[in-house]
Order: C-alpha cells, then sequence, then structure tokens
C-alpha cells in the first residue's frame, strides 16, 4: 500500500451495480459476468480513509479499506441519486454505530438528508456530523476536496463535482452528469488543470438499452466523449478513466471490441482497486 496520500477506485458501476437487479441479459447473467461494486474513490491519507460517495455497496468498499489497513474518517456527497448516498444507513445503530462521523454535503443535500426519514434519525442519533460545504475541505494536512456544480438531474439535490488535491498530485471525480455541452465550463479546461480525471462513462452508445429513449436518461455518452476530447492533446486524453459504468455498458469486459476502441484512441476505463498517487 503506498506511504503517501492516495485515492483508491472502491467501484465502477452505476447505481445498480453489476450483476443488475433483474436483469436477464448475457451482461448480467453467466459464468462469464465479473460483478462489479457501486462507484465510489476512497481518498487515504495514512490510517485515515474519506469516500467520496456513499452506495448501497458500502460494506464492501470498507472491506475494501479494511484490507489496506484505513478506516473511514467522512464521506462527501455528490448527490441524492440511489447509488451515491444510500449506503449511509450502514453508519446507523442496526449496524455501524458511527460517532459523529463527518459527512459534507451541498445545501439541497444537506436539508434532503434533515427533513426525511431515515436519514435524519442518523443526525438526531449523533451517528453523523452534517457539514454543509462552504468552500474547501480540508481533509487532512496534506488533503484537500474542493466541490463545485455540474449539470444533471437535480430532483432532490444538487449534483457536484469533486477536485482533491494532495500534494503530489489532483484528481477530478464526476460519476455523474448531463452531457457536455450542458457545461457553462467546457469539462476540457478542468481536465487541463488536474492529473487524473474519473468521468461519467455511464452509456457507450445510444444503442445500448433497446426500447429506452436514451434522452430521458441524461449521460454523455462513452462515443461522444471519445469524439469531443479527440481533439485535446494526448497527455490530457491519458488522464480521463471513465466510470459509473452501466450493467449493459461493454466496458464493463476487458476482452470486449469497445474496451480495446477507448484504449487505442488514448484513453482509459477505471478498475476496482486502481490506486493513484495524491
Amino acid at each position: 500500500m503506498p506511504e503517501s496520500p492516495h485515492a483508491v477506485v472502491l467501484g465502477v458501476a452505476q447505481d445498480g451495480g453489476h450483476p443488475h437487479p433483474g436483469c436477464r441479459r448475457p451482461c448480467c447473467v453467466g459464468n462469464r459476468v465479473t460483478p462489479h461494486l457501486t462507484t465510489c474513490v476512497a481518498v487515504v491519507d495514512g490510517s485515515e480513509a474519506w469516500l467520496l460517495d456513499a452506495g448501497p455497496d458500502l460494506p464492501r468498499h470498507l472491506g475494501r479499506l479494511a484490507d489496506r489497513e484505513a478506516r473511514l474518517a467522512g464521506v462527501v456527497l455528490t448527490h441524492a441519486h440511489i447509488g451515491h448516498y444510500t449506503g449511509l444507513m450502514f453508519l446507523g445503530r442496526e449496524a455501524m454505530n458511527t460517532s459523529a462521523l463527518p459527512v459534507w454535503a451541498a445545501p439541497r443535500m444537506t436539508a434532503f438528508l434533515e427533513e426525511n426519514r431515515p436519514w435524519n434519525q442518523l443526525i438526531a442519533d449523533g451517528n453523523i456530523d452534517l457539514r454543509r460545504i462552504q468552500g474547501k475541505i480540508e481533509l487532512s494536512l496534506d488533503v484537500s476536496a474542493e466541490t463545485f456544480p455540474v449539470p444533471h438531474r437535480n430532483e432532490y439535490s444538487e449534483n457536484l463535482g469533486i477536485c482533491i488535491t494532495g500534494p503530489a498530485a489532483t484528481l477530478l471525480y464526476v460519476p455523474d452528469t448531463d452531457g457536455w455541452d450542458d457545461w457553462p465550463t467546457g469539462i476540457e479546461e478542468y481536465v487541463a488543470t488536474v492529473d487524473i480525471a474519473l468521468l461519467d462513462g455511464t452509456f457507450f452508445d445510444d444503442a445500448e438499452l433497446p426500447g429506452r429513449d436514451m434522452r430521458s436518461i441524461a449521460h454523455p455518452t462513452v462515443t461522444d466523449s471519445l469524439h469531443r476530447f479527440s481533439q485535446i492533446d494526448a497527455g490530457d486524453r491519458r488522464k480521463i478513466h471513465f466510470t459509473h459504468l452501466n450493467h449493459s455498458n461493454p466496458l464493463l469486459r476487458s476482452d470486449s471490441d469497445e474496451y480495446t476502441q477507448v484504449v487505442r484512441a488514448g484513453f482509459a476505463i477505471a478498475s476496482e482497486n486502481q490506486v493513484f498517487e495524491l
């Protein structure tokens, strides 16, 4: 395990995980299916770790942290979709019964947790110390987090991107977003200023979910991203790692033609237990 601050990819799947509940297609059924946990990144400094999002696979995410002898020191939430916050339930008295664990969230996300059960029970019982994000979050002496608004379906809360800064590198985490054209500032400008960019790769292309209107599921497809980012410097392309992959996404299989296409174009796909120095 690296001794210096680092980030660990604990999961790469979209909110439903992989295999996906109820899916009987070849992507989720059969001996060749390799399971993947819901998207989550841990920022580790020494024996402490902070999660970027807390999804339904939280117990397994924490199991991977335990293997690295790192204990949970806090959570930074991006938004109120089930793959990103429902793991908070494991912090309550029925499970971990944590004590004043720092949980940072944007104003609407904070209000959502304060006003709705069972989440407000975590606050009342002192399991979490809910903190409204106000500027830079100092996670440790050497690592900080800064958040910024990201366009997405904001039914219950805002949606955030997170930039982690360590002594040696910076990491951008944007697991959920509408199309890149909806950003007021080009995503390319963000990528240019960091060393690693974990970006929304939910769907590979528009043909991935037969019978569904993909316009109603706002995400940039990987094929759209490849076309857009083909214009940027090769060094910036190498920073980009696609994550938050839907169960139908062929990028979950390293032996797929689509996986090879992405790698040959100079990009990467995030993998579980992957480590980035910070």
